[in-house]
């Protein structure tokens, strides 16, 4: 039996590599060092695309032989990318901008492995609509979770779900940043699978 070649992790996103610990596959962990600035006019959907096939291949460009999944999330509203806020006052603005509103968090995977020439890529939309929400409860919300690292401010796995009236999705851990689902029929075609020890 050929031995499973080894699965990185190309994100240093603390809730991406506690999602990938789900599928009980060893992994290690390394920074993509990939520039996530917009290019002039890019839809949120191919930012998202882009950025997680980019975080791939700079890790398998270093590692050809290793399976490398990529994961990038970028929320939009009105056809505009809403990134991570990096701040309270940019929070606020972020939960005022979207309360009542729907919003779609475009969640992108990509597997690559360069000495076999594999890269496969997919994309989870997720339908979110929030709350019609006070600002007492975006203030109360922000200070206690800070989701000040997370696209929209959005934290569903914890306090944050209470923000939200629905949530739309085929792919239940795409919200938190990494589409287990898809994930896993990716690796499945990279020679990695997940239910065969």
């Amino acid at each position: 039996m050929t031995p499973r070649p080894p699965l990185i992790l190309a994100s240093t996103s603390r809730y991406r590599r506690e999602l990938l610990e789900r599928l009980r596959l060893p992994f290690e962990v390394v920074s993509p060092q990939v520039d996530e600035t917009p290019q002039p006019g890019e839809a949120p959907v191919a930012l998202a695309t882009r950025l997680a096939a980019a975080k791939a291949a700079a890790v398998a460009a270093l590692r050809p032989e290793a399976v490398v999944i990529g994961s990038d999330q970028v929320a939009e509203l009105d056809g505009v990318a809403i990134g991570k806020p990096g701040s309270h006052e940019r929070a606020v603005a972020q939960l005022r901008a979207m309360r009542g509103r729907s919003v779609v968090f475009h969640t992108a995977v990509a597997v690559q492995r360069a000495a076999s020439g594999y890269a496969g890529a997919a994309l989870a939309p997720v339908k979110v609509r929030f709350r019609d929400l006070r600002d007492d409860e975006i203030e109360h919300y922000l200070r206690t979770e800070q989701p000040y690292d997370c696209a929209g401010s959005a934290k569903c796995e914890t306090l944050g779900i209470a923000l939200l009236e629905a949530i739309e999705s085929d792919d239940p851990t795409a919200l938190v940043g990494l589409p287990l689902i898809r994930t896993s029929a990716l690796l499945r075609a990279a020679g990695i699978d997940p239910l065969v020890p």
